[in-house]
């Protein structure tokens, strides 16, 4: 039960009878009429511009079509006072008897109270927060990750069938930077003196506990090995126990997410390659160059013919390449396989909480979805959140994990509360 939109279905019947007063021909357009509390509540419980949006269709001055509305609405049981005001706003006071009724029925409703079937069980997706899994989430993440639980918790009390996902971003040069960062301190937790970290790697105290794991998991044994060969254990440890890391500190918000999807399994599936090669065959992939970029020049671009997604065809502003000259693929193409791994897991709405800095995201995801499911067949939301900025002594705390200098989001929980975050 909603008391705003239940009232504005009455002054809408209210507008209809004046309208069969005046013998109108036709329907009348009713969609801008509207039902909030006034500026003022001195004014009233309930305020409406019908007389105002409808004068028009009516042919009559607003203030002449608002008294008549008006004495329509003063039949109403629930109404005790209608007052015109300035040019033809209407303002509505309600019976003292409508409250108790109101609590009654919140109360017998319980938690389910205010919420709706507005989304009609409709399938969406909310991925946020999606931090680097480079160790714990600092505060910078609060905002995505607050505001991202939030709307998905609207979403699900408007019925609709409503995933919280993370997308675990494990598949970069960045996780292996933390492996080899985890290994030095396997070798500290064996005994060896390894001094200061070297430039490059992350510094953190938090990758301690992976190389005693390490150590206790394999002894001495991965010392025998090429690099090449322990990367893969040390970089699926220390992505495991990174995670472990960032759902405690989202638990400690109040926040669980049901997904974690890893970017490494869609290149491990073969899903990246099969995405790209259903794309070429519906000719939305094609071997080109890009013309040098306007202003600022984006990471992927490159002079040189190289395969691209027809992003333009769909309303982005450039094409994006999918390989790289090496001939391993870009992050973008790691993005198109993602979107379609979630459209065929039957979501209609692909909603994204992403950084203020990922402004330029916003066309080239449309692009995917248009091009995978067909334009118009999935919807897709963006939504950009500024990151928390913290200040000490006046000065701003630069956050950088590969620096070893960041506020972590538990540190602030721990001070203050879930609440107050």
């Amino acid at each position: 039960m909603n008391l705003f939109s239940d009232f504005l279905a009455s002054i809408r019947t209210a507008a209809n009878a004046v309208a069969a007063d005046l013998a109108l021909q036709g329907t009348i357009d009713l969609d801008k009429v509207t039902a909030e509390p006034p500026r003022d509540p001195a004014h009233g419980d309930i305020a409406t511009n019908a007389a105002m949006v409808l004068t028009k269709a009516f042919g009559k001055p607003p203030r002449v079509l608002a008294e008549a509305i008006a004495a329509k609405l003063r039949e109403h049981t629930d109404v005790a006072h209608v007052d015109i005001a300035g040019p033809g706003f209407i303002n509505i006071r309600l019976r003292h008897t409508v409250w108790p009724r109101l609590l009654d029925a919140a109360l017998s409703h319980g938690g389910s109270y205010g919420g709706s079937r507005l989304g009609g069980g409709l399938k969406a997706n909310v991925e946020y927060v999606s931090a680097n899994p480079t160790g714990p989430l600092h505060v910078g993440h609060c905002r995505g990750a607050v505001f991202g639980d939030a709307l998905a918790q609207l979403l699900t009390e408007t019925g609709f069938d409503v995933t919280r996902e993370y997308y675990i971003n494990d598949a970069g040069a960045q996780v292996d930077t933390v492996a080899r960062s985890a290994f030095l301190r396997y070798r500290e937790a064996l005994g060896e003196t390894i001094g200061e970290i070297p430039p490059g790697l992350y510094p953190g105290d938090y990758l301690k506990p992976v190389g005693e794991a390490l150590a206790r998991e394999h002894g001495d044994g991965l010392l025998a090995l090429d690099e090449a060969q322990w990367l893969p254990l040390v970089r699926a440890k220390a992505m495991a126990m990174m995670m472990d890391l960032i759902r405690n500190d989202l638990a400690a918000l109040n926040i669980r997410q049901e997904v974690f999807f890893s970017e490494r399994s869609l290149h491990d599936s073969g899903e990246v390659a099969d995405t790209i090669a259903d794309l070429r065959a519906a000719g939305h992939v094609y071997q080109g160059s890009l013309p040098p970029p306007k202003g600022e020049v984006p990471d992927d671009w490159e002079d040189r013919e190289q395969t691209l997604f027809r992003a333009t065809a769909f309303g982005d502003d450039m094409d994006r390449p999918l390989l790289k000259s090496d001939g391993s693929f870009t992050y973008f193409a790691s993005d198109v396989a993602y979107s379609r791994n979630k459209i065929r897991r039957g979501y209609k709405e692909l909603i994204y909480i992403l950084g203020a800095d990922h402004g330029g995201y916003v066309k080239r995801l449309e692009a995917v979805a248009a091009a995978v499911a067909g334009p118009g067949a999935v919807k897709v939301v963006v939504r950009l959140c500024q990151l928390v900025k913290l200040y000490r002594a006046g000065e701003p705390v630069r956050m950088s994990k590969r620096a070893g200098e960041f506020v972590t989001l538990r540190d602030v929980v721990d001070e203050v509360g879930p609440d107050v975050v």
